[in-house]
């Protein structure tokens, strides 16, 4: 299993991390993705992965976009101007760097004609170094798909992580080169949007994540802390949801992952596109 979204570097796990990534490695985790949330904490997310071994991290670097409000003046400067971050995600850059992101549209936060340039510059930074998107799109799927469709983010691709669309606008993403991810939501019965586009979803564009510390599967919920072995209960919900083995949705969930984060060689080493786990 690959989780293809979490967020390790949080503080919430300074006290016990290393036992996180040991959970999640006797739990068939085989991989995870970290993406950043600002330019400042990009030293601290580089050095991450060669410190815990025991599950091979990759990262991804941008700037995400419920934190916008939040930034200096130096990361906000840096991250409106398209050639500054390409050179800063190119000098930031580690063999670890899978993709650029996390990066997006929150229609809950602030500054939405900022965040739109933020994320056009995210596009066209990733066209730059070659690199696939991790896109974060919540109540703004009315401009998503065409500020995509205008920077070319079809070129590099990517995902659209734990998906918030309804199954109408699968085949939209689809053909603007996105894959879907999904976290613990679709545990639950009640989530209806989730579930129903992870139904909509075709076996070869599915992805899982946890989303850790957020978005706790099953009773858990907002209340409880995700983490990346957790990703075997989202597995087994899309597997019910879809009316697959949970062995196949393993599979290819892990093989699409290898796909499109195909610079994170780590997990190659230990998480062959042919395993079930």
């Amino acid at each position: 299993m690959i989780d293809s979204h979490c967020h390790l570097d949080d503080p919430v796990f300074d006290g016990d991390r290393a036992e996180v990534f040991a959970r999640a490695a006797s739990a068939g985790v085989r991989g995870m993705l970290i993406p950043a949330i600002r330019p400042r904490t990009w030293p601290a997310l580089a050095a991450l992965p060669a410190r815990y071994p025991i599950a091979p991290v990759a990262i991804a670097l941008g700037v995400h976009p419920q934190i916008i409000p939040d930034l200096d003046d130096a990361e906000r400067a840096l991250a409106q101007d398209a050639t500054a971050l390409a050179a800063a995600l190119a000098a930031a850059r580690t063999p670890a760097t899978a993709a650029v992101g996390e990066c997006g549209l929150d229609g809950g936060t602030g500054e939405r004609a900022l965040q739109e340039t933020i994320f056009r510059a995210h596009v066209r930074a990733a066209r730059a170094l070659g690199l696939p998107l991790v896109v974060h799109v919540l109540r703004a799927h009315d401009a998503a798909p065409r500020i995509l469709r205008e920077e070319r983010g079809g070129e590099v691709g990517g995902v659209l992580h734990s998906y918030s669309g309804p199954p109408e606008l699968v085949p939209i993403y689809r053909d603007l080169g996105f894959v879907f991810s999904f976290a613990g939501a679709v545990t639950r019965a009640n989530a209806r949007r989730p579930i129903a586009a992870a139904r909509a979803v075709p076996d070869a564009l599915l992805l899982a994540e946890t989303d850790a510390p957020d978005q706790a599967p099953g009773p858990l919920g907002a209340r409880g802390r995700s983490e990346p072995a957790m990703v075997a209960d989202v597995i087994a919900a899309l597997a019910r949801i879809r009316d697959q083995p949970v062995a196949d949705v393993a599979a290819a969930t892990t093989a699409n992952a290898l796909r499109v984060f195909a610079a994170a060689g780590a997990w190659r080493a230990t998480s062959p596109s042919t395993s079930s786990s």
